[in-house]
């Protein structure tokens, strides 16, 4: 199974990132967009494991989840990552907040307790809204990066729950790729 652990975005946020990213498909329709069902923060990637370790990671979530209150994340401005002359993967941002931060850390705690390896990178809350390939021209990069700066969008968000997320290959609703499955919803303390 491919999983993840991700903060997923209720419908609006959804559409609003969409609807302001329209310029930068515009400026580089052939870079391969995440559809707007698939937009989440992924607080941890663990790629492939085996079907017990969902178990696990209930569990490390039902542990951390009552611990944190809801809180409000606010999205903003487009990167890319490692650049936009260089880009592999385009991003929405997230402002710093110490509550993530400390959510992220907490999480990254308990599935190590339970036998997950820590991810020793630091963290960059974002939203990916592409991926792009190889040999994808200069010219559609300065585009897209010229784009980006058009992008207007400061949106707020509740974060409520911390989600198990299974990956599954096929066809998605969209005609190709993979489609996003919550396999368990931990929810955050509403006080």
């Amino acid at each position: 199974m491919r999983l993840f652990l991700a903060i997923n975005l209720d419908a609006g946020v959804r559409h609003a990132i969409m609807d302001a990213a329209a310029p930068l498909r515009a400026a580089a329709p052939a870079l391969r967009w995440v559809s707007d069902a698939k937009l989440h923060l992924t607080l941890k990637f663990l790629g492939q494991q085996p079907p017990e370790s969902v178990d696990r990671l209930r569990e490390a979530l039902d542990d951390v989840a009552p611990r944190h209150r809801r809180f409000t994340m606010r999205l903003r401005q487009v990167g890319a990552f490692p650049n936009f002359r260089r880009a592999r993967v385009v991003w929405m941002g997230v402002a710093h907040d110490a509550r993530l931060e400390l959510l992220h850390h907490d999480v990254e705690v308990a599935c190590e307790a339970r036998g997950f390896e820590l991810d020793g990178r630091a963290f960059r809350p974002h939203i990916t809204l592409a991926r792009v390939s190889d040999g994808v021209p200069e010219d559609t990069l300065r585009q897209l990066s010229r784009a980006a700066k058009r992008v207007d969008l400061e949106q707020e968000c509740t974060v409520e729950s911390i989600d198990v997320m299974q990956s599954i290959n096929g066809v998605d609703g969209d005609g190709a790729g993979s489609r996003y499955e919550r396999l368990h919803a931990a929810p955050l303390r509403s006080s």
